[in-house]
C-alpha cells in the first residue's frame, strides 16, 4: 500500500515552501542540518496506489479497535462477505462533528475472520466503498490481545480491581503483553500504509491501542496525533501495579493530545506522570499541558455525548410508536424502573437487584405495582467470570421473583440482549426511572439517551397521550457517583451502588417526586445533552488537536531512546544542544572570560543526598578558575557557611551566595553583602507560618539563610508537596503584601528574599566590575537549571542588547535540561555539564604555551602575574 507521505515527491515545484526550509534535525551535536534525514520517508510500499487523494484535502484517520461495520455473508451466494455502517457506532457517529471538507478514513478490525485468500480484495473494496482500512489479526494474536490483556487484564485493572489472587481476576502474562504489542505495530503498519504525515490528523480510541502513539511518533516525528481513552484512569496507586506502566505512559505522551471524560480521570493521568516520570502540569487560559522533551502535550477533559439525529429518527418511525403502545399496554399502571447494561462484572446489576428486593420489602404498598425492567446486552468478552457473573444475577433475580412474584406481576423482568436500539427507545419511552447503578464505568449513555427519550416526539406523544406537544416532559435518573456521566448530569439522583439502603432510598424517592420536580430536572438535563452532542464532541476535540498541532514545524525534531521508550525531542529553532565542540573555538580564541554556574540541578544531581561537591567538579572547578583569562563563579541559592566549606579547596573560585545577597571572589576574600539596606523583620511574620506548613507536610523542611528563609518539600508526597506548596506561596504573598520581599516557588521549594537581590543583579555586577577593573568579557558561558537561573540569562540578554558587553564577546547560555528557557542552549543533566567543563579545559591551548622543561614554570609565572593584578585591584577581580 503506497504512502502517502510519498505523494509531496510528485509535486517539486512545491518543495519550495516555508515549512520544508525550517531546519529540524541535528544530525551533529551543536551543528543544525537544513536538511531532513528522511523521517517522512517511511512507509510499505504495496499495491494500493488508490488511498492517494489529494494532498490538498483536510484527513482525519480514525483508529479504533473495531472498524463501524457490520460484516455478513450473503444470504443468496452464502460464501461471499458484505458489509454495511454500524450506525451505533460511535465513531461513525463523531464524523459529524468534522466540516464537510474534512476526509475520514477508520482503520481497525472487522470482527469477523476473513480467509487469508480473500484479505486483499476485502481491503481494496472495503477502502473504495467505505474508506475503510482492516487490520487482519489472526485467531491467536485477537485471544492474546482482545481477549487476553485488554478485556481479562487491562480493563479489570483500569475499573480498580487487581489481580491479588489466582481466583481473582488475571495476572500479567507476558505473552499477552507481547500479543497486545504486536496488535499495536500491526495497527501502526496500517495508518503508516495511508497517512501524509505532513497534513492528515490521526485520532486513536481508547486502551486497547494505548502503545500506537509510540510506533507512530517513531517513525514520523511531526504526525498530529490525538489519543481519548472511554475508560476509567486508574488512581496512581492502581496504575503503578502495572508491570508495564513506564511503556504506556510514556506512549500516551507521544500524543499532542489525550483526552478523558472527567477531571477525576485526568489528574488521575497527571498524578501518574508527576509520581513516575517527574513532570509537571501548568494550567494556561484554560487548557492543561505537559511538557515532555520540548513537546507540550495537551490535557482535554469532555465527556462524550449521544447522536441526537440517530435517536430522533428512531423515535420518529411507526414501529417505534407501535412497540411503545404494545409495552404501555402491558405494563398498564405499574410504575417502572428501567436498567441497560452490559453483562459486565463492573455494571452493578446484582447490587440493583438487592436494592430494589430492599425497596419491595421496606414498602409492601410497592409490591404488585413497581416493575423493575433490566436490559441486559451481551458481554464483550467470554470467561468464567461472565459465567459466574450471570449465575449470580440470576440467582439474585430469581429469589426476589419467587419472593414477590403473583399473577400478572413479576417484580424484575430480565431481558437478555442482544435487543435493538429501536426496542431500548421504546423502554426508555414508558420508564418512569432509569437506573444506572456502575460500581465502575468510564462514562455510560444510557442517562443521555433516556432523557432524549423521555423528550418525546410527535409519535410517541399520541401513543402515551401527550396531547399538548408544548407540555412539560418529566424524567428521574438514578446514577452512580463512579462513572463518567455522574458530574454532568447535575439533577440526578446521585448514589453509592456498594450502599443498597442509600439506593433503595433513591428508588423510592423515584417513584415519590412530584411531577413538578422531576419536569425541572428533566429541563436541565435535555438542555445539556441537546447541546452536548457527539457533534459537539467531536468538533471540540478536532479544534484542540488543531490547536496542539500548530507549532510542529516551528522546532526541530529528532528521536531518542529504543523500543517502547522511544520518544521525540522538539526544540525552538533558536534551541539547540551546546557541546564542546561548539564553543572551544571562541573559548580558545578569547582573552577575558567569565563562567557562571548554578550548583543545586547543575554541578550537582538534584536527588543525591550528599549535596558536598566530588573530587571530579571540584578538579574541574579548580582548572578553570586557575586559569588567568577566567573568573568563575558558583552562583547559587545556598547559604554562605555551605558554600565556603564545600569549596574550600579552590582557592581562586568566585562564589555567590543566597541568590547574590553574599559574595566573595576568591578563598582569602572576605564576604561582602550586596549593599542593599534590608529590613530582615519580615522573618518573624514568615518564620511561623513557614513552621505551620511544615508540621502539617511530613517530608518538609525549613531552610533559614542569613537574608532568606527556604521551604522545602522535596522528600514530601509529590502531589500534597505541591498542592502545600501552592497554599503556602498564596499565603506568604497575603500576609508579606506591604513587606519589601518576593515570594517566590522553585523545584520543590517557596522562598522569601528580599527585594532587590537576584541572581540577575549579580551576573550584571560582576560584568561592570570586569569591565571597569580589569577588561570587559569577550566570553561569556552561564549555566543553570532553574527559575532563579532565568534571572542570569536574562540579564546576559539584556546586555547584549544594551551593548554593555563588546560586539565581538561571545555569549553561551545554558538550560539543564530541555524546557522552555531564555537560555539558547541546553545539556541533558549534570553529568553532560561537568563533561562540557572537562572539555574546555582539556581543549584550552594556551597561546604561550611551549615545549621543553620549563614550560610549565612559565606558565605559572603568568598565572601569578595576573593574580597580583587582581590583588592591586582590591581582590575584585
Amino acid at each position: 500500500m503506497l504512502s502517502r507521505s510519498y505523494f509531496n515527491l510528485l509535486n517539486l515545484d512545491d518543495y519550495s515552501s516555508d515549512r520544508t526550509r525550517i531546519p529540524r534535525v541535528i544530525s551533529v551535536p551543536g551543528i543544525i542540518s537544513d536538511f531532513e534525514d528522511g523521517e517522512n520517508g517511511a512507509g510499505d510500499g504495496s499495491e494500493m496506489s488508490d488511498l492517494v487523494s489529494s494532498v490538498n484535502q483536510e484527513r482525519m484517520i480514525i483508529v479504533y479497535n473495531q472498524l463501524p461495520l457490520k460484516c455478513f455473508k450473503d444470504p443468496v451466494e452464502g460464501k461471499k462477505w458484505c458489509f454495511d455502517w454500524d450506525a451505533d457506532a460511535l465513531v461513525l457517529q463523531l464524523k459529524d462533528g468534522f466540516p464537510p471538507n474534512v476526509e475520514v478514513v477508520f482503520v481497525g478490525c472487522l470482527g469477523v475472520e476473513i480467509d487469508s485468500s480473500e484479505q486483499e480484495e476485502v481491503a481494496q473494496f472495503l477502502f473504495d466503498k467505505f474508506k475503510c482500512v482492516p487490520t487482519f489479526l489472526s485467531v491467536d494474536l485477537i485471544n492474546k490481545f482482545y481477549h487476553g490483556f485488554c478485556k481479562h487484564y487491562l480493563w479489570p485493572l483500569f475499573h480498580y480491581m487487581l489481580p491479588l489472587t489466582p481466583n481473582h481476576g488475571v495476572r500479567f502474562d507476558k505473552a499477552m503483553w507481547q500479543g497486545y504489542v504486536t496488535a499495536n505495530k500491526i495497527f501502526a503498519d496500517k495508518v503508516m500504509e495511508v497517512i501524509n504525515p505532513d497534513e492528515d490528523y490521526v485520532w486513536v480510541h481508547d486502551y486497547h491501542l494505548m502503545l500506537l502513539p509510540t510506533f507512530l511518533r517513531k517513525r514520523h516525528h511531526r504526525v498530529k496525533l490525538g489519543f481519548f481513552l472511554h475508560i476509567p484512569f486508574p488512581s496512581s496507586e492502581i496504575f503503578r501495579t502495572l508491570p508495564v506502566r513506564e511503556e504506556i505512559l510514556r506512549a500516551l505522551l507521544n500524543c499532542d493530545l489525550v483526552g478523558f471524560h472527567t477531571f477525576d480521570y485526568a489528574r488521575h493521568f497527571l498524578s501518574c506522570c508527576s509520581r513516575m516520570l517527574g513532570l509537571d502540569y501548568q494550567s494556561k487560559r484554560g487548557y492543561i499541558g505537559l511538557d515532555y522533551y520540548g513537546r507540550t502535550v495537551s490535557i482535554k477533559i469532555l465527556p462524550v455525548g449521544i447522536h441526537m439525529g440517530q435517536i430522533k429518527s428512531i423515535m420518529s418511525l411507526n414501529e417505534t410508536a407501535k412497540k411503545v403502545k404494545e409495552l404501555r399496554i402491558k405494563y398498564g399502571g405499574k410504575t417502572v424502573l428501567l436498567g441497560v447494561d452490559d453483562m459486565d462484572m463492573f455494571k452493578g446489576i446484582s447490587l440493583k437487584f438487592m436494592a430494589f428486593g430492599l425497596l419491595l420489602d421496606e414498602n409492601p404498598m410497592y409490591r404488585g405495582s413497581v416493575v423493575l425492567i433490566q436490559i441486559m446486552n451481551p458481554p464483550r468478552s467470554q470467561g468464567k467470570d461472565i459465567q459466574e457473573l450471570q449465575s449470580e444475577i440470576n440467582k439474585v433475580a430469581d429469589e426476589i421473583n419467587k419472593k414477590y412474584c403473583k399473577p400478572g406481576y413479576q417484580p424484575i423482568v430480565c431481558l437478555n440482549g442482544p435487543i435493538s436500539f429501536q426496542e431500548k427507545v421504546a423502554y426508555f419511552a414508558i420508564s418512569e426511572c432509569v437506573v444506572v447503578n456502575a460500581v465502575r464505568d468510564g462514562m455510560n449513555l444510557v442517562p443521555y439517551k433516556y432523557t432524549v427519550s423521555r423528550q418525546g416526539g410527535p409519535e410517541l406523544d399520541k401513543v402515551l397521550g401527550l396531547e399538548d406537544s408544548e407540555a412539560p416532559r418529566k424524567s428521574v435518573i438514578i446514577v452512580s457517583e463512579f462513572i463518567g456521566c455522574s458530574p454532568s448530569l447535575s439533577g440526578a439522583i446521585r448514589v453509592n451502588p456498594w450502599n443498597i439502603n442509600s439506593v433503595a432510598e433513591a428508588m423510592v424517592l423515584g417513584i415519590t417526586m412530584t411531577d413538578s420536580e422531576k419536569e425541572l430536572r428533566h429541563e436541565k438535563h435535555y438542555k445539556y445533552v441537546v447541546s452536548h452532542d457527539v457533534a459537539y464532541w467531536a468538533r471540540s476535540f478536532n479544534q484542540d488537536l488543531e490547536r496542539a498541532c500548530s507549532e510542529h514545524y516551528a522546532k526541530r525534531c529528532w528521536g531518542i531512546g529504543f523500543g517502547l521508550n522511544s520518544r521525540v525531542v522538539a526544540l525552538g529553532p533558536n534551541f539547540r544542544k551546546l557541546s564542546v565542540e561548539h564553543i572551544v573555538s571562541a573559548y580558545n580564541n578569547s582573552n577575558s572570560r567569565l563562567v557562571l554556574l548554578d550548583y543545586d540541578g547543575t554541578m550537582m544531581p538534584q536527588d543525591r543526598v550528599d549535596k558536598s561537591p566530588t573530587s571530579e567538579v571540584i578538579s574541574v572547578l579548580n582548572t578553570l578558575s586557575n586559569d588567568p583569562k577566567n573568573v568563575v563563579f558558583i552562583v547559587s541559592g545556598r547559604g554562605t557557611d555551605s558554600l565556603g566549606k564545600w569549596f574550600s579547596q579552590c582557592e581562586r573560585l568566585g562564589l555567590s551566595a543566597e541568590h547574590g545577597y553574599f559574595t566573595r571572589w576568591t578563598k582569602n576574600s572576605a564576604w561582602e553583602s550586596c549593599g542593599l539596606a534590608v529590613d530582615l523583620d519580615w522573618k518573624r511574620i514568615a518564620l511561623p507560618v513557614m513552621e505551620h506548613y511544615t508540621e502539617a507536610t511530613d517530608g518538609s523542611s525549613v531552610e533559614q539563610k542569613e537574608s532568606a528563609l527556604v521551604w522545602h518539600h522535596q522528600e514530601a508526597d509529590p502531589d500534597f508537596g505541591s498542592w502545600q506548596a501552592k497554599e503556602l506561596l498564596d499565603h506568604l504573598e497575603s500576609v508579606l503584601a506591604n513587606d519589601p520581599v518576593v515570594v517566590s516557588s522553585g523545584q520543590q521549594i517557596v522562598e522569601v528574599k528580599p527585594q532587590g537581590v537576584s541572581k540577575g543583579v549579580v551576573v550584571k555586577n560582576l560584568m561592570e566590575t570586569m569591565a571597569n577593573k580589569r577588561k570587559a568579557a569577550d566570553f561569556v558561558l552561564c549555566i543553570g537549571d532553574d527559575r532563579s537561573d532565568e534571572d542570569m540569562f536574562e540579564a546576559i540578554a539584556s546586555s547584549v542588547t544594551n551593548r554593555s558587553l563588546p560586539d565581538s564577546a561571545e555569549v553561551f547560555a545554558c538550560t539543564v535540561g530541555q524546557k522552555p528557557s531564555m537560555a539558547k542552549y541546553y545539556l541533558d543533566d549534570t553529568f553532560e555539564v561537568i563533561k562540557l567543563l572537562q572539555g574546555l579545559s582539556a581543549n584550552h591551548l594556551p597561546k604561550y604555551q611551549e615545549t621543553g622543561s620549563h614550560s610549565k614554570d612559565r606558565l605559572e609565572i603568568a598565572r601569578q602575574r595576573e593574580f597580583l593584578k587582581w590583588e592591586s585591584t582590591g581582590n575584585e577581580i
